[in-house]
């Protein structure tokens, strides 16, 4: 079932998991982000260059604690990068430039899925399969290959499953747990061939866990079909985030009374229930009449900063300070998403964390 050929060349002897490997939790140190430059008009159709400075705010935050590693598909492409940034005071000396050309901005699914060595100082990639969601967006083979591009450019391992998976469909709590939605994984767009137990065997041997953990639907308006980063996070070992909607005429309300009823019935790797914090969903956010899927949960954990999307709502305040009080260590910061939303996905979409080793 699962394709290992590329394992001999490296000196892997089965999957990432037997080779004491695994992906770490978000909130683990990371040695820099990865962020794919955003310019595909379509995916902001008449809005894209009004989302360059809330972007570059964005990565002034995150470069305060690491460096930032940013696919870009040419010169041009990087000069007009570096003008945004220095616009925004963003650090030039902790940003890195990699000319991968890529069909769009959500590093977050094609990007690399960075795995470490549980006793060793060294990581590995895993280049799952990208198809835009199912095929939604094409084209999308730029996209599909910039994990074995990074790979190849550091002389970092580098392994392919054979199968569709997207960096925001799954969280990790960095002791053994996963936790996903059957809204995505499940849905034939992705793996048809694939029973829901075939799929945990590939995010155990591949991801290096031991307890997958899995919720139903999605908010309404995600067009990844469900990923788990716009509806419950987890924010230590123990403990996540989930949405919550109050408005019984809401279009989440019943959706997500459910999830928050679901998580309180499962239970960790070390058996023990999660602990539950409840995030206030915005009002609304919509693009001619279309419901966008505006989540405070669509956060971003840098080293130094969480970097959270707010939306001109009433709740923006409330569920900036339940954040904070989640990241005592951290400096919760908001960042308006209200025109970055309208490509349907948020800072957590855009970027993809590199572990430190």
């Amino acid at each position: 079932m699962n394709q290992l050929s590329n394992f001999p060349s490296f000196g892997l002897t089965d999957s990432p998991k037997q080779s004491g490997y695994y992906f770490p939790a978000e909130f683990a140190p990371h040695e820099a982000t990865w962020l794919s430059w955003p310019h595909k008009e379509a995916s902001w159709p008449g809005k894209i260059e009004t989302i360059y400075p809330r972007y570059a705010e964005f990565v002034k935050y995150v470069a305060e604690g690491e460096i930032v590693r940013i696919n870009v598909a040419d010169e041009p492409m990087k000069q007009k990068a570096t003008n945004h940034l220095a616009k925004a005071g963003a650090d030039l000396s902790k940003v890195e430039f990699y000319f991968h050309p890529t069909n769009d901005a959500w590093c977050r699914d094609h990007g690399p899925a960075f795995l470490i060595h549980r006793t060793e100082k060294k990581k590995m990639i895993v280049d799952w399969g990208y198809n835009a969601w199912g095929g939604k967006y094409p084209p999308y083979d730029l996209d599909d290959v910039i994990p074995t591009l990074i790979a190849h450019h550091f002389g970092w391992p580098v392994v392919h499953p054979g199968i569709v998976m997207e960096g925001g469909s799954v969280e990790f709590n960095g002791k053994g747990t996963l936790l996903t939605t059957r809204a995505c994984l499940l849905n034939p767009n992705r793996n048809p061939h694939l029973s829901q137990k075939q799929i945990e065997e590939y995010l155990i041997r591949f991801y290096g866990v031991d307890h997958i953990l899995w919720l139903g639907d999605g908010i309404v308006g995600d067009d990844t079909d469900g990923h788990i980063d716009d509806l419950t996070r987890f924010v230590n070992a123990d403990t996540v985030v989930t949405l919550v909607e109050d408005h019984a005429h809401d279009a989440n309300y019943h959706l997500l009374k459910e999830n928050l009823k679901e998580l309180h019935s499962l239970r960790l790797e070390n058996g023990r229930p999660l602990n539950i914090v409840e995030l206030p969903m915005p009002s609304p956010v919509e693009y001619e009449g279309q419901r966008l899927p505006a989540s405070y949960a669509n956060f971003y954990i840098a080293n130094k900063h969480v970097v959270v999307p707010t939306f001109r709502d009433r709740n923006d305040d409330k569920a900036l300070g339940i954040l904070q009080d989640c990241f005592p260590d951290r400096k919760v910061v908001g960042i308006d998403s209200t025109d970055i939303i309208w490509g349907l996905g948020s800072f957590h979409c855009l970027s993809q964390q590199e572990p430190a080793v």
